[in-house]
């Protein structure tokens, strides 16, 4: 159990603390926008470091702790103090240097690794800022006026600031703010910090842990400390300070030691440094807490966290139902039976299991916001290393996509916005001689078309040039047509072929040939695709298309032979039973239908696959015309079986190892048992 524990516990730590670096990014590059640090920032910022540090303390990852009381040092200075002439890009630069000094050790710890990481060069540094602009205010800066908020009430006696030391006794009533919620955990905290601080500590409620009662009896009355320990007033007062969710504190110096006759010395705390017992997280309902402590539990609970591998779990069993409803359905022992009850049954079932379904798929739905916010780091990091001015814009970043999705979308992101600075956006001289806007602009763009949903990236640099790339094509021989007939559209996404790079010199971001080619990898393996168009000297958009989710999709079922073969309904134009003087072949013998002016060409699935069937002739069958990247083409099949939600499964490793079938997607089981091969229309569209 304690293990079990351990690791919970752990993982909240990690995702509280990766989501505090998130704020704490966009915070510092919001304020790089508004050249300097309002007091706003400040607040946050501190209150950001504050939290990872008490949260690392008490998970005993020492060097996060160590960097974040650092930074928390300095912008409590800065929140006390306001001092002017302060270098705001190096404090930035600072920050994010920390920030990515915890990205590391958090990756470590997920890793399980030890998070060893030595941090005295960057915490120096922190020392050494903080430590300037002290001796910088020391010579008359203005008074320092008190923040409108209410500030945290210390009761200090005024005669009790004596420097001796000597043993001293000492009793503080710690209480925490409302909603703050495991005051026991936060409690024991601070009994654990005092290891090295106190040489005897008891503590009311003695059983802060497993008693069920202490959180009740610690938010009503408070959490007391009793201590000896030969520290001054001032640093048991400044230990105390430090505690997280602080709201009131009041440490009083004892005369004697009567106080202390109340404790059992079998109940005192041994501070001893070694492995530390961590306490069980719990959550009791107290019988004696008010309607209003009640309350905040209840509206704290209304968002949880839920593991993902718990959400893949849940969706695979709502795949398996819907299967397990269609064998009932469609079961053949079915066929020409009356049953008019059993049929409003199963229409009822069936609008359970789509609610249901519908249902477990929005959970999974997350918006992409946060992962093209990480985009203005990318943007902020690469503009000062390559001293250029680019300005950052995000559309629809409320556009939501499956969790699993956003997982292979990030990196493809982060190359195209780097590929949009590196080789799109001109330098400032050259921008400014062609009449640009100094700052070089990046677009991010997200919008829902169907069920899926277009992701672009758009600059408005130099643009691609068609000459360049076709030269580069033909020196790499990647040339797969005659050059007189490509479009521009095929003429740019050559960029997207491995090994393919325009740029002369390899640099720290680009010039090597790869890149683009994940891109389309990363893409592709989602059941997405990736286009580009540009203009020359106006700039150049990158579009990817991405499903809104893996797990379940809409298809219409086709038969050829005795095979099965499932097209996605998103990408079906229209169907038809072609006519003879509609039909037609072009000088190379490839033979197309003309629809409505428009010559298409077929894909017969019989001979792609190697399927035996008798209907050969296309009057005798159906022809499905599909649109793939605004292309046409018709699939010949001998006919339409019926549309249903099918549930994505993936191809067994076996059969993509030894043998290498272009143009499936996946398989899926229908309900009479039978396997159905998924088309992937993407790679469908390439053999055209």
């Amino acid at each position: 159990m304690a293990e079990q524990y351990n690791e919970s516990m752990l993982d909240m730590y990690i995702f509280e603390t990766t989501q505090n670096l998130e704020q704490l990014e966009v915070c510092i590059l919001d304020t790089e926008k508004s050249s300097c640090y309002t007091k706003t920032a400040i607040d946050e910022i501190f209150r950001i470091m504050h939290t990872i540090k008490g949260s690392s303390a008490m998970m005993l990852f020492s060097s996060i702790s160590k960097v974040a009381h650092s930074i928390e040092d300095l912008f409590y200075y800065l929140r006390e103090q306001k001092p002017h002439n302060i270098d705001c890009s190096g404090l930035s630069d600072l920050v994010l240097e920390g920030s990515d000094f915890i990205k590391v050790e958090l990756q470590k710890i997920k890793s399980g690794d030890k998070a060893d990481g030595d941090a005295s060069n960057l915490t120096n540094r922190i020392k050494e800022f903080l430590s300037c602009l002290k001796q910088q205010n020391s010579y008359g800066t203005e008074i320092v006026e008190p923040v409108s908020e209410p500030p945290v009430r210390y009761y200090i006696a005024p005669d009790k600031t004596s420097n001796s030391l000597s043993q001293k006794a000492f009793k503080a009533t710690v209480c925490f703010e409302e909603g703050c919620e495991m005051e026991n955990i936060r409690a024991y905290t601070i009994i654990h910090n005092l290891k090295d601080f106190a040489d005897e500590v008891y503590h009311l409620p003695q059983d802060i842990i497993d008693n069920d009662e202490s959180i009740s009896i610690i938010r009503e009355e408070g959490f007391q400390v009793f201590l000896k320990t030969d520290k001054s007033y001032e640093k048991t007062l400044e230990f105390f300070k430090q505690t997280i969710f602080l709201k009131d504190l009041e440490l009083i110096e004892l005369e004697n030691d009567e106080e202390f006759s109340q404790f059992n010395k079998n109940n005192q705390i041994l501070l001893e440094a070694g492995p530390i017992k961590v306490p069980q997280l719990e959550y009791p309902a107290s019988k004696e807490s008010g309607g209003k402590e009640a309350a905040a539990i209840v509206s704290n609970q209304s968002i949880i966290s839920v593991n993902v591998a718990k959400l893949d779990k849940l969706m695979d069993l709502v795949g398996e139902m819907v299967i397990a409803e269609a064998m009932v359905t469609q079961n053949p022992d079915l066929k020409g039976l009356e049953l008019e009850n059993f049929q409003k049954a199963s229409r009822q079932l069936h609008k359970i299991t789509s609610e249901l379904q519908d249902m477990v798929m929005s959970i999974r739905m997350v918006p992409l916001s946060m992962t093209f916010q990480k985009m203005h780091r990318l943007v902020r990091d690469m503009g000062r290393k390559l001293d250029k001015e680019v300005q950052l814009e995000l559309i629809g970043e409320e556009t939501e996509v499956d969790k699993n999705i956003i997982e292979h979308i990030s990196d493809p992101l982060m190359h195209l916005v780097r590929n949009a600075i590196d080789h799109g956006i001109e330098a400032t001289e050259d921008r400014e001689a062609l009449g640009k806007a100094k700052a070089g602009k990046v677009t991010l763009e997200a919008k829902n078309a169907g069920s899926d949903v277009l992701v672009m990236v758009r600059d408005d640099g130099r643009g691609l040039d068609k000459e360049r790339i076709l030269h580069k094509a033909r020196e790499n021989d990647l040339l797969n047509k005659p050059e007189q007939e490509m479009s521009d559209k095929e003429i740019f996404n050559l960029i997207f072929l491995p090994g393919f790079s325009t740029k002369e010199a390899v640099s720290e971001f680009s010039g090597r040939g790869v890149g683009m080619d994940v891109v389309v990898k990363n893409i592709e393996a989602v059941g997405g695709m990736v286009s580009v168009d540009s203009m020359e000297g106006a700039g150049s958009t990158v579009t990817l298309k991405i499903p809104l989710t893996l797990a379940i999709i809409d298809g219409m079922n086709v038969r050829v032979g005795s095979s099965c073969y499932t097209i996605p309904t998103t990408a079906i134009k229209e169907s038809f039973r072609p006519k003879e003087m509609d039909l037609i072949q072009d000088p190379d013998g490839n033979e197309m239908i003309m629809v409505r002016g428009q010559c298409h060409p077929i894909l017969r699935l019989h001979q792609l696959y190697g399927v035996r069937t008798e209907i050969t002739e296309f009057t005798d069958g159906i022809l499905i015309m599909i649109e793939q990247d605004q292309k046409f083409f018709c699939i010949f099949a001998d006919e339409l079986l019926g549309q249903q939600q099918v549930v994505v499964k993936a191809l067994p490793d076996y059969i993509k190892r030894t043998r290498k079938i272009q143009g499936l997607a996946g398989c899926t089981l229908l309900g009479d048992g039978s396997i159905s091969l998924i088309l992937d229309v993407g790679g469908l569209a390439g053999k055209r």
